[in-house]
């Protein structure tokens, strides 16, 4: 996803939402369909394991497509040999860590909008797949991969009947906003995004028992704009430093914990 704009969070508006098969083998988030013609949702589409009708008459198609972001891996760990927690798993502490929104900035958020854009802000990887910077793909071309896909979830399997034109033109809000990250809402939810992967950076430092140094994910923490997701990281930067230190060696990259603490003075 893209990352939030630099703009300073005062100013930012609240957002004034109402009411606020056996699992797939990993594929490329990069190929190319087949005779090199550029990705495109229709030819992702075709290789489902089942048949996409031209006008839904229910969600149910919807639905099994969903079933991928519990199959398919996050990506960026693959580096260190790890093939650990999916697209869903990801959303789902997201989502719950957004209902723990601490106070005073809890106030002035609309938090059960902050759960579900957790919950729909990566739907297009169900398609689309994770991909990272060792993917070489553009950004443009990734955004454009992803509206694709949302506007195919959205409009495709969710607007040809009553109810799931309402929703699917919901959802597809909920994701453009996050995208452009310009409520509050949003850009909460992109801290968020980053505060889980130091959280899931480090617990897989812990499962490695301290073989592995993860720190080159740390960088997502600058990118942090609000000071109550900054605390919750410094936390677990502390604790980060305790572990390593108790295995008898330091953790990487102790510079990123020292900025954030200076940022919190």
């Amino acid at each position: 996803m893209s990352d939030i704009n630099p703009e300073a969070c005062d100013g930012l508006k609240s957002s004034t939402s109402p009411d606020d098969k056996p699992a797939l083998p990993p594929f490329s988030s990069a190929s190319l369909a087949v005779n090199n013609e550029p990705w495109s949702v229709h030819a992702e589409a075709s290789k489902l394991p089942f048949p996409v009708p031209a006008n839904p008459t229910s969600p149910i198609p919807f639905f099994h497509l969903l079933e991928r972001l519990k199959t398919t891996k996050r990506e960026g760990w693959r580096k260190y040999g790890i093939v650990g927690e999916s697209i869903s798993d990801h959303m789902y502490r997201m989502a719950i860590i957004t209902m723990l929104a601490p106070e005073p900035l809890a106030s002035t958020l609309n938090i059960p909008h902050c759960t579900k854009m957790a919950l729909v802000h990566d739907m297009a990887e169900s398609l689309v797949g994770d991909i990272t910077p060792m993917d070489n793909v553009p950004s443009v071309e990734k955004h454009r991969r992803e509206a694709e896909t949302m506007d195919f979830m959205t409009g495709t399997l969710l607007g040809t009947f009553s109810q799931g034109l309402d929703q699917g033109r919901r959802l597809r809000e909920i994701f453009q906003e996050y995208e452009d990250s310009k409520t509050k809402e949003s850009v909460f939810v992109h801290d968020i995004d980053k505060m889980e992967l130091v959280l899931q950076m480090m617990e897989y430092e812990r499962q490695s028992q301290a073989t592995l140094d993860l720190s080159e994910f740390l960088g997502v923490v600058k990118k942090i704009q609000f000071k109550e997701v900054k605390v919750w990281c410094a936390e677990i930067l502390n604790e980060r430093d305790e572990y390593w230190s108790n295995k008898g060696s330091h953790a990487g990259k102790p510079e990123v914990r020292e900025l954030l603490l200076e940022s919190l003075k």
